[in-house]
């Protein structure tokens, strides 16, 4: 799809009876703080705050909330920004030709992750993210949720901002779901957010945020809160959007009490759409999806600059921590480059599943420095927990630690080893064995495991080429450029020292069997933890159509009541039939069959 123009609308006036909240400021400043203001609640495009410095123009009213929120909760504020589809290598600091100056900043001034691992495709990252497991132990093994199925992350797991809540957290969401949405009940207010505003489905048009998942099957896929928002079809780009609603919650919101804001961006993932101001530094790219990604990407830079400006002006930063994550590696064929790694999203080698991440924080005790210690997305989740001052209950299987020991002091990490993934339903190696497993582990499964130093991949480990960045010719990656690996024959496992070789070169798989045992004994004992996958076939009620053109819950309880009780009346009546004839043994749960535990 060719750029979008971004030609900015006139903004419309202030509605009847509008005041800025809190006390008057100077005369001097009221001109440019009601600019600012007025630009929050428009559809300008302009950056916020640009040109500004950063300390010192942000009006008198910015200091008088930091002054409040000083004084206020004890709790920090945390901020948690996802990144969709960014490469490891798409960040300025990580050699990129892409100017990514805000990150660039926050994270020098912060704490860099360069040990830090995720998952290679977007439903799994977001449900370890918000339950703190692995996906063995949420049935989620296998590919994404997709529209059409009747699943969602299961309803018995406690997610983060549900245990936020619990210590007087206020909990917002804003950007993309990804994690179900059949029923009323995996909506993301009924898993712990108090707001949310952004899409529920995987992708779609950054500007009229449709999304076909197939022929006939398109709806409108932007939500406020649980109704669709088809006040906001108005052709905004979803980048900026998102940043205005984060802007207007922050402004809303009192910095005395504990926020969680968890800002989920679409971009960079395809379709490859940015408003046409930011192609001005990439002309010279020739590849046009490289180019279109990597203006993608400067919007998404200046996005999390504004977000930063509303932290300060609003009166959360000095109390607040930003953590900033990519949800798996970058995708060469729509533009991201995770060189020098190898593979790319939806592989488990290093390119799909290591990722660019950073902490910032005034509450860091050692700024500016770099985290080479183990980290994985699990382990958000209970460090979130335990900065909020919450409790998580000791019944609870994590996957997770926390690990801000680790990250503000410079601690070694509890973590020494991350399960990557066992899907057992994904294509299988034609030439993996249990013999090649040594009678371990049956290497036709995909499996990938990492123990302290050393990774293990079995099975079909997917798009195994280096892809480097001469490769992004005028045709796409061209794969003359690539570093090709041909799987040689019979091969269904691999062994490498990621420590000392973290672009994946040299297979150990043959020089160390010792080491290959114990790890395949190690992912042996993870699976016997494995509870059965979750990915149930198409349901035709998805159907936008059915549904007033948009994508949302299907599955009516209604339904499922009425259906239950006649099952039962049904099974009754059968039990009074065979009872005459013979004595029946104690009857089954007539419950009926829920789809959202189907096993894969």
């Amino acid at each position: 799809m060719a750029p979008r123009d971004s030609a900015e609308p006139r903004p419309p006036p202030p509605p009847q009876g509008w005041v800025w909240p809190g006390k008057i400021v100077a005369v001097a400043m009221g001109a440019l703080a009601g600019f600012w203001v007025l630009s929050l609640l428009t559809y300008s495009y302009l950056c916020w705050g640009q040109g500004l410095e950063e300390e010192g123009l942000l009006g008198a009213q910015a200091e008088e909330r930091s002054e409040a929120g000083a004084t206020g909760t004890t709790q920090p504020h945390l901020i948690f920004i996802l990144a969709d589809d960014q490469g490891f290598r798409d960040v300025g600091y990580h050699g990129s030709e892409i100017k990514t100056p805000t990150l660039d900043k926050l994270a020098a001034e912060g704490v860099k992750l360069e040990n830090y691992y995720v998952q290679p495709i977007c439903t799994p990252s977001r449900s370890q993210f918000i339950t703190g497991k692995y996906q063995i132990h949420t049935g989620l093994q296998h590919s994404i949720i997709r529209p059409t199925q009747p699943n969602c992350l299961p309803l018995d797991n406690a997610t983060l901002p549900q245990k936020l809540k619990e210590v007087g957290y206020s909990t917002h969401m804003v950007g993309k779901w990804h994690l179900g949405f059949y029923r009323k009940e995996c909506m993301p207010t009924k898993r712990g957010f108090d707001t949310f505003f952004g899409s529920l489905l995987g992708s779609g048009d950054y500007y009229t945020h449709y999304k076909c998942d197939s022929p006939g099957m398109c709806g409108y896929d932007l939500y406020e809160n649980d109704n669709a928002a088809w006040d906001y079809d108005n052709g905004i780009y979803s980048t900026q959007m998102y940043t205005q609603r984060v802007q207007q919650i922050l402004a809303s919101h009192d910095p005395a009490k504990p926020i969680f804001l968890y800002v989920a961006y679409q971009a960079v993932h395809s379709p490859l759409q940015a408003p046409g101001r930011y192609f001005e530094h990439y002309r010279s790219i020739i590849n046009i999806n490289r180019r279109r990604y990597a203006a993608m990407l400067s919007c998404l830079d200046e996005a999390i600059h504004n977000v930063t400006l509303a932290l300060k002006q609003y009166g959360f930063y000095n109390n607040s921590i930003i953590i900033y994550s990519s949800d798996n590696g970058g995708q060469p064929t729509a533009g991201g480059s995770n060189w020098p790694l190898r593979g790319s999203k939806g592989t488990y080698w290093e390119g799909g599943i290591r990722a660019v991440g950073f902490v910032h924080s005034p509450l860091l005790k050692n700024k500016g420095t770099v985290c080479k210690e183990l980290v994985h997305i699990t382990d958000w989740y209970p460090t979130l927990i335990s900065l909020a001052e919450g409790q998580i209950d000791e019944d609870i299987q994590l996957d997770g630690y926390d690990i801000w020991e680790t990250i503000s002091e410079g601690l070694r990490s509890p973590r020494v080893d991350i399960l990557h993934n066992i899907d057992p339903i994904y294509t299988k190696a034609i030439n993996g064995s249990w013999a090649a497993g040594y009678g371990i582990w049956n290497t036709a499964i995909q499996s990938a495991i990492r123990v302290q130093h050393w990774k293990l991949l079995t099975g079909n480990p997917g798009y195994s080429d280096w892809v480097p960045p001469q490769a992004f010719s005028n045709l796409g990656p061209n794969r003359w450029h690539n570093e090709r690996i041909t799987l040689s024959t019979g091969k269904s496992i691999w062994l490498f020292n990621i420590t000392a070789d973290p672009y994946e070169r040299v297979d150990l798989s043959s020089r160390y069997p010792g080491i290959v045992k114990k790890l395949l004994r190690r992912l042996s004992q993870f699976n016997k933890t494995a509870v059965p996958v979750r990915y149930p076939p198409k349901d035709p009620r998805s159907n936008p159509r059915l549904n007033g053109g948009v994508w949302g819950p299907w599955y009516k309880e209604e339904n499922k009541k009425k259906k239950t009780n006649k099952t039962k009346a049904k099974e009754n009546k059968q039990k009074r039939s065979k009872g005459r004839t013979r004595k029946q043994p104690a009857a089954h749960s007539s419950t009926k069959y829920h789809p959202s535990v189907t096993a894969g």
